[in-house]
């Protein structure tokens, strides 16, 4: 080992969450260095909300936000209060980068790019002049007297007083999140939930989902079922694939689904026309057939559907294509009306890491100082964004819980650096 290198704060991971740790702690005076695998910092930021980065999410108020995360939300309560949605808001604004809010409280850079998010966090970095190692792979810690105390790399040691993991989970894994830290974290004592692809796509069983390949609806609502009951709803975009079920409310309920696939076997429920109920809907097409009664079914149907889903619905109903519409008796329209509502597709699975844009599971939360971020088991060590057991639905939530964890993890390392006795005696 050569090139032995000593800093008050060593971060391992150069995600959103990594990124900002280090400028955080950076600016409150500590010498930083930032280690990554990658050769590129950002990889994975560059790739969030289709490139264009959903910064974080405006909606809600900090209560209503915490209800989005699921069973952990309470303890995420203290890293929102004190850097939420509105001083990420602040912190990339007054470093240039101006914002825009779109439908749903999604917060984007008002020119879409994902790269001009990056750009301020490098410049952030710079201006702490952070130390960036890219291109290392770490292979394991040094403890000593129950604390870490240095990082090894292939040809060098890095010593610290503080180390912060924010290696992100195993979404995305050609991006370099392969789940090191999750065993990094286990080795030092940590109790690790198992990891689960979420935000991920569905594959279903049926053919007919993926013979809509590319076919996006709006304004549908999507549900999950076991065993006959109702587990979880949503309203919004779904997109049908070559695999099955993609978009943002398949995206929102795949970590039910996941949670549900080891009981029994999971059907979805989808309803084309959610702001009609079945009697209804039914009313609207007696109206339409008795006004239009001289068309054929199938020259009716662009009326009621995108025009790439008619050869399903006709093959459904069992309607014939070129049924005048006045011949169509009560219980063909009923039916017709009740697959409107109620089109099932079975869940053969859910797509893998590859394609999942967040990780559920990770470290044990009941393990980490809420407040700080800092480890209940080992005093120095910190951890900031996805490897933590937390994630949220799409919107902005995962992006808010990276910058909210990381900013506490930074500002706890750099004022505690500046406390610490150094060399000389100076504080």
């Amino acid at each position: 080992m050569q090139n032995n290198q000593q800093f008050d704060v060593a971060v391992i991971g150069a995600g959103p969450a990594g990124l900002m740790a280090a400028g955080q702690a950076a600016a409150l005076g500590a010498r930083v260095v930032l280690i990554d695998k990658n050769q590129r910092l950002g990889r994975k930021l560059l790739m969030t909300g289709k490139g264009r980065c959903n910064l974080t999410q405006a909606e809600f108020n900090d209560k209503e936000f915490i209800k989005k995360l699921g069973k952990n939300s309470q303890w995420f309560f203290s890293a929102l209060a004190t850097f939420g949605p509105a001083e990420v808001i602040e912190f990339f604004e007054a470093r240039g980068l101006k914002t825009k809010t779109e439908r749903g409280g999604r917060v984007f850079p008002v020119s879409d790019k994902a790269l001009e998010v990056l750009d301020v966090l490098l410049k952030y970095l710079r201006a702490g002049k952070v130390k960036i190692l890219s291109g290392e792979e770490v292979l394991g810690f040094e403890t000593e007297a129950g604390k870490l105390s240095a990082i090894k790399l292939k040809d060098k040691k890095i010593f610290a007083k503080f180390f912060i993991l924010s290696t992100g989970g195993k979404a995305y894994p050609a991006t370099g999140s392969t789940g090191d830290g999750y065993a990094w974290a286990k080795k030092l004592g940590h109790k690790i939930i198992a990891a689960r692809p979420a935000l991920v796509p569905v594959e279903t069983k049926e053919v007919w989902p993926k013979n809509l390949q590319g076919l996006s609806l709006k304004n549908v609502e999507l549900s999950v079922w076991q065993n006959q009951k109702k587990r979880d709803s949503r309203f919004g975009e779904l997109l049908f694939t070559h695999f099955g079920l993609s978009g943002p409310i398949v995206l929102d309920l795949a970590k039910k689904i996941g949670e549900l696939l080891p009981d029994n076997e999971v059907e979805l429920r989808l309803d084309l026309k959610p702001a009609l109920n079945g009697e209804q809907l039914d009313k609207r097409l007696q109206r339409d057939f008795l006004a239009f009664g001289n068309k054929n079914f199938k020259n009716y149907l662009p009326d009621l559907l995108p025009q790439k889903m008619i050869e399903t619905i006709i093959r459904f109903s069992g309607i014939l294509s070129d049924k005048k519409l006045n011949s169509i008796s009560r219980q063909e329209r009923q039916k017709l009306a009740g697959i409107l509502k109620n089109m099932k597709i079975t869940v053969r699975g859910l797509m893998g890491f590859d394609q999942a844009i967040v990780t559920s599971g990770g470290v044990d939360l009941k393990e980490i100082n809420s407040r700080t971020m800092q480890s209940k088991i080992v005093d120095n060590l910190l951890f900031a964004g996805e490897i933590i057991d937390l994630d949220g639905p799409t919107g902005g939530y995962n992006l808010q819980i990276c910058w909210s964890s990381a900013w506490l993890a930074g500002t706890f390392c750099g004022q505690q650096v500046k406390n610490l006795p150094v060399p000389g005696g100076k504080k």
